[in-house]
């Protein structure tokens, strides 16, 4: 005949479920608080990013920016785990979602790395379209035009991004802006080191009442002959620059190569402890020459 259970045992139970209550509540917790905190860093990033892309005239809605960064992230994310981690193995999982959640928070911030190529290629054609809107205003105020005139005549001619600029800049003096202040607004949004000498030298006779179609030619030849010797520089240090490219990909190739031709072989390297040393190792060894090859072949002038 079977005893019933004394009341201290039938009570232990409860023990391992109240923990296991407490622990689940705990991590519910801390799973909200990071996706609150994910939410809250995610929008103020897209913010500012977007308003960053509408300062070179592309309007990408912040919701937008925050939808693609996840979804690339995510990709990453799984695109790594199932190269790092197995599900077959506890330790290999913790190993393949870290690594992946690392990899994956880099590709977050891939917004602000196209932002900063779209600013470096816009800046250098408007240091290009520069030269030949700095003749024009020159002819321009040789025939009898004032600034404002000869600057308006840059916008009919010109092409962007020189004229979405030049543009504004005609707009804010139109609505009242003074015209000293809207020649430092469009400074500070292009932040061209060209633009700058052409600030100083329309201020400059402006207050002094310099002759600024000598100035402009005499800031049109300077530019002129820099972009020639930068290109120069380009054409001496394109090999530089190549080699350090091929050395760089090559890697990455090979190890993509041997995990499509033998991944029953690079799949437990790269789950090992050493493989994931290794790899690191490769990534820190890979950096620091991609930036010692920039810093040689890059030469200011």
């Amino acid at each position: 005949m079977d005893t019933p259970l004394s009341a201290p045992d039938s009570w232990m139970w409860m023990i391992p479920a109240l923990f296991g209550i407490c622990f689940a509540g705990l991590g519910y917790m801390i799973v909200q608080a990071l996706r609150s905190g994910a939410e809250a860093y995610s929008n103020a990033y897209s913010e500012q990013a977007s308003r960053q892309f509408e300062d070179i005239f592309l309007f990408i809605p912040a919701q937008r920016i925050t939808d693609i960064s996840w979804s690339l992230a995510s990709l990453i994310f799984l695109l790594t785990f199932f190269a790092v981690g197995d599900v077959q193995s506890e330790k290999s999982a913790l190993t393949g979602i870290l690594v992946a959640g690392v990899v994956a928070g880099l590709f977050l911030n891939a917004p602000a790395v196209v932002l900063s190529w779209l600013k470096g290629r816009r800046l250098h054609r408007f240091n290009v379209q520069l030269v030949d809107a700095l003749v024009t205003m020159s002819n321009s105020l040789k025939a009898g035009f004032s600034i404002t005139q000869a600057i308006e005549t840059v916008v009919r001619n010109s092409q962007a991004p020189l004229s979405q600029e030049f543009a504004v800049f005609l707009h804010e003096t139109r609505v009242g802006v003074p015209f000293d202040d809207a020649l430092r607004n469009i400074v500070e949004r292009v932040r061209s080191d060209d633009l700058v000498l052409v600030a100083m030298a329309i201020e400059t006779a402006r207050i002094t009442g310099g002759n600024l179609t000598e100035v402009f030619d005499s800031i049109a030849g300077t530019i002129r002959e820099r972009m020639r010797i930068e290109g120069r520089i380009q054409t001496l240090t394109a090999q530089g620059r190549l080699q350090g490219i091929v050395i760089g990909v090559m890697p990455i190739l090979l190890a993509i190569m041997m995990i499509v031709i033998d991944p029953e072989m690079m799949l437990p390297f790269l789950r090992s402890r050493i493989g994931l040393i290794v790899v690191g190792a490769v990534i820190i060894l890979e950096t620091v020459g991609f930036l010692a090859i920039r810093k040689i072949v890059r030469i200011d002038v």
